[in-house]
C-alpha cells in the first residue's frame, strides 16, 4: 500500500521535529514547510570568566512536496531554497556552519531532475571561512517507489528518510 505526498511529509517532519524546530505556517514560497537547527557552544577554562572559544552551527531546511519533479521544477526549488537559505546566513567570528538542505517529496521523479540533484554542487565561504561557510544538501524521493536521488552531500540523510518513508509504507 502507497502512501500519499502529505503523508510522507508528515512522517519526514515528525521525524524532523526532536532536533529541528518545524514550522508549517508560512514557510518561504513554494515550500510546504520549513525546519531550523541552531547549536550554540561555548568552551571555558577554569571558570565562566575566563572563554576559551564560542561557535555557532545553523542548518535551514526547506521541505517541497510536488506531484512531478522535473528539470524546470527542480532547478526553481534548488534556485530558491540556496538563495533563500543564504538570506538567513548572518556570518560572524563564532559562526561556522550554516548549511541549507532541501528535501522534496515526489510521485514521479525524472531522469534528468535526477542527474541535476547529483551534480548539484554548491557552497560559500565568508571571509576565507573565518566567519563560517555554507554548504547545501539536496535529496529528493519518490514516494511510491523509494527511489531517491542525491547530491554528495546528502547521502548519509538520504538513507534514513527512504527509511522513514518505508516503515510508514508497511
Amino acid at each position: 500500500m502507497s502512501i500519499s505526498l502529505q503523508e510522507a511529509l508528515d512522517r519526514v517532519l515528525d521525524a524532523h521535529r526532536r532536533y529541528y524546530t518545524v514550522t508549517r505556517q508560512d514557510p518561504a514560497a513554494p515550500f510546504a514547510a520549513e525546519a531550523v537547527f541552531e547549536q550554540h557552544d561555548e568552551r571555558y577554562f577554569i571558570s565562566r570568566n575566563i572563554r576559551l572559544s564560542e561557535s555557532d552551527a545553523k542548518e535551514s531546511v526547506f521541505f517541497a512536496a510536488v506531484e512531478e519533479l522535473g528539470a524546470d521544477s527542480f532547478r526553481a526549488l534548488d534556485e530558491t531554497a540556496w538563495n533563500e537559505g543564504l538570506s538567513r546566513v548572518r556570518p560572524g567570528w563564532s559562526q561556522r556552519g550554516s548549511d541549507i538542505t532541501l528535501i522534496i517529496l515526489t510521485n514521479v521523479l525524472d531522469p534528468e531532475a535526477s542527474d541535476l540533484i547529483r551534480s548539484a554542487n554548491r557552497t560559500k565561504s565568508y571571509a576565507f571561512s573565518f566567519k563560517g561557510w555554507s554548504n547545501y544538501c539536496v535529496i529528493a524521493i519518490e514516494v511510491p517507489t523509494g527511489n531517491a536521488a542525491c547530491n554528495r552531500l546528502g547521502r548519509q540523510r538520504k538513507e534514513s528518510l527512504c527509511k522513514i518513508i518505508n516503515a510508514s509504507n508497511k
